[in-house]
């Protein structure tokens, strides 16, 4: 027990930018991208990571898996509830042609300084099973989930 108890301690304590997967693996693309290339990314992938490539990477939003089912339905279709945003008029019919019309401009974002803990603090707050990570420039370089988390943890007590 003593091991698993060094082992959490450990492991709350690692920054996350020693854990980050290489950038090239990230689902990324251009605000101004085309939608085709978003539903590309998406066929394999559940998010794809929004930039705004004239800033040098400033992250700007995300599109989630779920997120294309506004893009494919009708505007008539959509269920309105008060509070909804622009994003719920969204769609193949209505216009929206780039990353940008259909991203969520909301992206949860954590620093690369801060720790595994405040992560996992994060990631439960919010409900996510991912974050984008990105500097003190608000630029994107890596993204942490709960699957590269929970890898880390078996490494450490293995």
């Amino acid at each position: 027990m003593k091991n698993l108890e060094s082992a959490i301690s450990k492991y709350h304590s690692i920054k996350i930018k020693h854990i980050l997967p290489p950038p090239k693996t990230m689902p990324v693309l251009c605000f101004d991208s085309k939608i085709m290339e978003v539903l590309e990314i998406l066929k394999t992938r559940h998010h794809v990571w929004v930039i705004d490539c004239k800033e040098d990477g400033k992250l700007i939003g995300v599109i989630r898996y779920l997120d294309v089912i506004n893009f494919l339905m009708p505007p008539e279709k959509h269920s309105m509830f008060i509070g909804n945003s622009k994003k719920a008029f969204v769609s193949a019919f209505s216009g929206a042609e780039t990353a940008g019309d259909v991203m969520e401009k909301s992206a949860v974002t954590i620093n690369h300084e801060k720790t595994v803990l405040e992560s996992l603090e994060k990631m439960k707050n919010y409900n996510l099973q991912l974050l984008a990570v990105v500097n003190d420039e608000n630029r994107l370089i890596g993204e942490i989930s709960l699957r590269i988390l929970i890898n880390k943890f078996l490494e450490l007590c293995f």
